[in-house]
């Protein structure tokens, strides 16, 4: 390999590029690379989190359908950090207090149970979407970041070549491919992001629909033992 060849090779070499870099790219660089790091550890534990929630409450809703004992079922499982499970003992929950009295006023329970149980729903879900707010933010604030990088990296061409009143490309390509480096970065930070954050979403999305259902289930079976009460 020639001279011109082992130059171009150092140009597109990514440990090269951040040595030969000065300190503002070299700050954009490490910023957009430990944005990349956070990105993917959020995406492989809330991926995981996910995918064995969603299983556990498969089972734990199989379960239940299956119980002919509501009251013994819920001392058994009603502890469980489960989702479906915090919905089941904030429905059971209120309905122990809507009925311990005399006089039981059906259709407050009703209202009660309904809003009790959703309001369950939605604290899990928002209990599980902590930190996704921040593959939204890398995903629309990174390629601004290796932007910036990249500005300042072709302004620093523009002083090499004023400075060496030298126009040609052995000047102008370090600093150039510096701040194409910066931009690559921040493009590698940004796709995983969104990408991540629409599964994610999706994935929340599609837990919120199974704990509707299920609260609603309940509180049909709720709304059934209703009926019975004197």
């Amino acid at each position: 390999m020639g001279v011109n060849g082992a130059a171009a090779q150092n140009l597109l070499n990514p440990l090269e590029l951040f040595l030969n870099a000065d300190i503002v790219v070299k700050l954009v660089i490490l910023g957009l690379l430990a944005a990349s790091v956070w990105t993917w550890a959020i995406i492989l534990a809330h991926g995981r989190k996910l995918r064995a929630i969603e299983r556990d409450n498969r089972a734990f809703e199989a379960k239940f359908w299956k119980a002919e004992d509501v009251d013994a079922f819920g001392r058994e499982h009603g502890e469980s950090p489960l989702p479906s499970a915090r919905v089941f003992a904030a429905g059971i929950g209120e309905w122990r207090r809507s009925t311990r009295g005399a006089r039981i006023d059906r259709e407050g329970t009703r209202q009660r149970l309904a809003t009790t149980m959703a309001a369950a729903a939605a604290n899990e879900v928002d209990r599980l979407s902590d930190r996704l707010n921040i593959l939204a933010t890398v995903g629309s604030v990174a390629p601004f970041v290796g932007l910036f990088g990249t500005v300042w990296g072709i302004m620093r061409a523009f002083a090499d070549i004023a400075g060496a009143n030298n126009t040609s490309l052995a000047v102008v390509a370090p600093g150039i491919a510096e701040a194409l480096f910066a931009t690559a970065l921040g493009l590698f930070a940004a796709i995983p992001a969104v990408i991540a954050y629409n599964r994610l979403t999706h994935a929340l999305n599609r837990l919120e629909a199974a704990l509707g259902r299920f609260a609603d289930g309940f509180h049909t079976t709720l709304s059934r033992e209703l009926e019975l009460e004197d």
